[in-house]
């Protein structure tokens, strides 16, 4: 299993902190028990936990531009027809999807282009699946222009545990579909604004997954 470049820090602090504890408990209570067991079990299941949290799959892709793939592993929560004001100032299409702590958070491009709009928003950090984490919470904010004109918006956002975003975007850079995007670390959200008319080929609740998944169609 692959590792992302953004876990190995954390990954490093928490074997040290496992460590300690370990070294911790036998100094003071060197006679082993069912407790020192049982403490053992729990932290090598947080070892587990965070150590598959940051996995890092390769998840190959035929390129298609008239598709707008999966930007994430989760649950599809909200699909609306709703006002952007950021960028678009008109309605768009949303289409929301929720990541939980078992997710992979590494996020991918749904569609290749000219990234033409890039902005990092500190905020809250409402739970990800609550409506008002769109505009309130930290979240990034990406526009990919298609070669044909077509504008997709892409939004990175926080929840209540996930209290940082990686997004790997530049202003006028080329990017391809199904590259990486970011990673957002703990629970989180990712939002898509598509334009009116798309054929959305997904359903609230339904299980997505990054890269695989197609969202919709032009």
């Amino acid at each position: 299993m692959k590792i992302h470049k953004e876990g190995k820090r954390i990954i490093v602090i928490t074997l040290g902190m496992i460590f300690a504890i370990v070294l911790i408990i036998n100094y003071y209570h060197p006679d082993q028990s069912l407790i020192h067991y049982l403490c053992y079990l729990a932290l090598a299941a947080l070892l587990v936990f965070v150590v598959r949290f940051f996995r890092n799959p390769d998840r190959p892709l035929s390129i298609d531009p008239t598709i707008v793939i999966s930007p994430a592993d989760g649950k599809v929560v909200e699909i609306i027809e709703t006002h952007e004001p950021e960028f678009f100032g008109d309605n768009r299409l949303k289409v929301s999807i929720f990541m939980s702590p078992n997710n992979v958070h590494k996020n991918w491009y749904p569609v290749g282009g000219d990234i033409r709009f890039f902005r990092h928003h500190a905020g809250r950090f409402l739970v990800a699946w609550h409506p008002k984490s769109s505009d309130l919470n930290e979240r990034t904010t990406v526009v990919i222009e298609k070669s044909n004109g077509t504008q997709l918006l892409v939004r990175q956002i926080a929840g209540a545990v996930a209290q940082r975003i990686r997004c790997y975007a530049e202003e006028g850079k080329n990017v391809d579909q199904g590259q990486e995007l970011g990673f957002i670390k703990f629970g989180s959200r990712v939002d898509l604004y598509l334009p009116l008319g798309t054929d959305v080929l997904v359903s609230v609740n339904q299980k997505v997954s990054g890269c695989q998944t197609v969202i919709a169609k032009f």
